[in-house]
């Protein structure tokens, strides 16, 4: 039998050797980074989706009412989450959209709902922030994001300012640490 530590072990392996490309990037936030996780290498990949998800379903908060993907990365985590726990989904737009319903969030209400956050790669948090803030504005209780992959700097809360808790699935330093035993 493997561990729970074994299977994340080699999740991040697989996430790394698909995933990381480098170069010069530039990122959401405008930082410049020489490395770059692609997600949507997982994403698009049904095998390691489902790993991905596999390990996101304990770290949803047992309270959650709605998962909220944000467009475009987290919406097929949440997708596939969303099946797997029987937990409703949401797809969270960048804006709200100007024509039709001009939602923001589809999917269902989240007036005084719980809505667990869904997201591919967090850095700075600035979608998730953006989200966080619009959803509250709409009545939504937001206290909590799981990530994929969480490219924060170690032992800091990119988005305590929110009072948003991140919960992820792989960080940077466990990537880095996979990438550099492949190497040796």
């Amino acid at each position: 039998m493997t561990s729970d530590l074994d299977q994340l072990t080699a999740l991040a392996r697989d996430i790394d050797a698909a995933c990381r490309l480098t170069g010069e990037f530039t990122l959401r936030s405008g930082q410049t980074a020489s490395e770059y996780f692609d997600k949507y290498l997982f994403e698009a990949d049904p095998l390691l989706l489902a790993r991905v998800v596999d390990q996101m379903v304990g770290l949803v908060p047992a309270d959650t009412e709605l998962l909220g993907g944000l467009e475009l990365g987290g919406v097929p985590i949440a997708t596939v989450l969303s099946a797997r726990t029987g937990l409703p989904g949401l797809f969270v737009r960048k804006q709200a959209k100007e024509y039709g319903t001009c939602k923001l969030a589809e999917g269902g209400v989240v007036e005084g709902r719980r809505v667990t956050l869904i997201e591919d790669v967090i850095t700075t948090g600035g979608a998730v922030r953006d989200a966080t803030r619009a959803l509250r504005d709409e009545g939504a209780i937001v206290e909590t994001v799981i990530c994929a992959i969480d490219r924060s700097p170690v032992g800091g809360n990119p988005l305590a300012d929110v009072g948003l808790e991140v919960r992820s699935v792989l960080t940077k330093a466990l990537l880095d640490a996979v990438n550099a035993e492949a190497r040796a």
